[in-house]
């Protein structure tokens, strides 16, 4: 099959937008050799590892901020991203420009043969970030899985420094398991020989299956709980808490959210920063200034004054979104702003959120996406709740505007319910059609 002749970002942009059309899924042994094939990028850099259900994103921004905080070199691919493609490559606080994109794109478009190996999607922006990543010579690089972890692609690289796993919850389940100890299994599969890994307790079974997974490789699989951390204040547009640590015992911090579960991925973040950096020269001072500074778009996100977008995407995102909420202290009546993918939980979402009775006012909306669930199929969930009042828009830029017209004085809007939803909010304000 004839390449085309991509000579342009858009174009770029536009071919891996229409990869998943042809391309079937690949081996990590293919991964493998094609990343050998880029000369083995990985090699040249020290990596951390993060999988998890919820929160990995999160976890990755915090261990980043500190590690910039103490001074290092810090790169950093993530996933999804929420308006622009490039978000997903980060170094040295900087997305990639868009003539590197376009670089790195073609170099790797120039080793493919389509009719015997071809990157998936996510494979690509992978195989972009192992070669831009280099370039800047970084002190270390943070990788976040796309999908479960040993399967991940980004699970092809030779060597690890740390391996991280978030909060692991049911999610997924079509391709990681029905059990939460089935899911804890596949995320365990990034843990390696000769590189520590640091773990959030979700449960005595998770547990036990990081434990077993670590003794097979003889290594730590260090625990982190809510016991490692205290909450102290709310402030109006912060959280003051204390973690506990290896080598200073309780600190105090400041997290610039709202967002109470960001105690537990900073306490996780700060726990694998300690067991990377071993009390060399990531100091007390660091960890409290990179956790202050830190920034994760999406995430109890305040997008104007008293709008706030989270990424709560599922069953669990959205009981600790829910959480937060209940801690805001707003006396002026919240609104929602709420859709679903079709491929989560959604009639568990839509239980928690109405039986949380938090939202004087619900909207629902359809999303841009094909993965979207249908605005019929969910009426159909919330008509279950004949206490509920809510009403519907087709489309995200109406249903936000209803709700910013409609807020009163005092009062807050939310939305979540999809980091799709979040994206495309967050594109709205930016292109200032509101």
């Amino acid at each position: 099959m004839e390449k085309k002749s991509i000579t342009t970002f858009e174009e770029a942009e536009a071919y891996l937008n229409d990869t998943p059309r042809f391309t079937t899924k690949n081996t990590m042994e293919d991964t493998r050799a094609f990343l050998h094939r880029l000369g083995d990028p990985d090699r040249k850099m020290k990596i951390i590892h993060v999988a998890g259900t919820n929160g990995k994103g999160s976890v990755c921004a915090y261990m980043r901020s500190i590690l910039e905080a103490a001074g290092y070199r810090v790169a950093v691919f993530t996933s999804p991203h929420l308006v622009e493609i490039r978000e997903r490559f980060v170094a040295e606080g900087e997305m990639i420009p868009k003539e590197d994109f376009l670089r790195a794109f073609l170099y790797i478009y120039s080793l493919l043969d389509r009719e015997k190996y071809h990157p998936s999607y996510f494979e690509y922006l992978f195989f972009i970030a192992m070669v831009w990543f280099p370039e800047r010579k970084p002190d270390f690089c943070i990788l976040e899985t796309g999908l479960g972890g040993r399967l991940d692609a980004t699970n092809s690289v030779a060597k690890k420094e740390l391996a991280v796993i978030t909060r692991i919850s049911r999610d997924h389940v079509e391709y990681l398991g029905d059990t939460v100890e089935e899911i804890a299994g596949e995320k365990a599969g990034i843990m390696q020989a000769g590189a520590e890994a640091v773990c959030w307790d979700s449960g005595p079974g998770v547990r036990a299956v990081f434990e077993e997974k670590a003794a097979a490789l003889g290594i730590s699989a260090h625990s982190v709980s809510n016991q490692d951390y205290r909450f102290l204040k709310f402030n109006k547009k912060s959280i003051d808490f204390s973690v506990s640590t290896e080598y200073y015992g309780y600190i105090s911090l400041t997290l610039q959210t709202i967002a109470a579960y960001q105690m537990e991925n900073a306490a996780l973040a700060v726990r694998a920063i300690e067991k990377l950096d071993r009390g060399g020269t990531v100091t007390e001072a660091h960890i409290r200034q990179g956790v202050e500074a830190c920034f994760w778009a999406g995430r109890m996100e305040e997008v104007r004054p008293e709008v706030y977008v989270d990424g709560a995407h599922n069953e669990d995102g959205l009981r600790a979104f829910l959480e937060s909420v209940s801690l805001d202290g707003i006396q002026g009546g919240r609104s929602l702003l709420f859709s679903v993918v079709r491929d989560k939980d959604y009639e568990k979402m839509v239980e928690e959120l109405v039986r949380s009775g938090l939202f004087d006012r619900i909207v629902i909306t359809h999303m841009h996406t094909g993965r979207a669930l249908e605005m019929s199929r969910l009426k159909e969930v919330f008509d279950r709740y004949p206490d509920c009042c809510y009403s519907e828009y087709d489309n995200v830029t109406a249903a936000l505007r209803e709700l910013l017209r409609s807020r009163k004085p005092g009062g807050r809007v939310y939305i979540a319910g999809s980091l799709y939803l979040a994206g495309e909010i967050k594109e709205l304000f930016k292109n200032d059609q509101f």
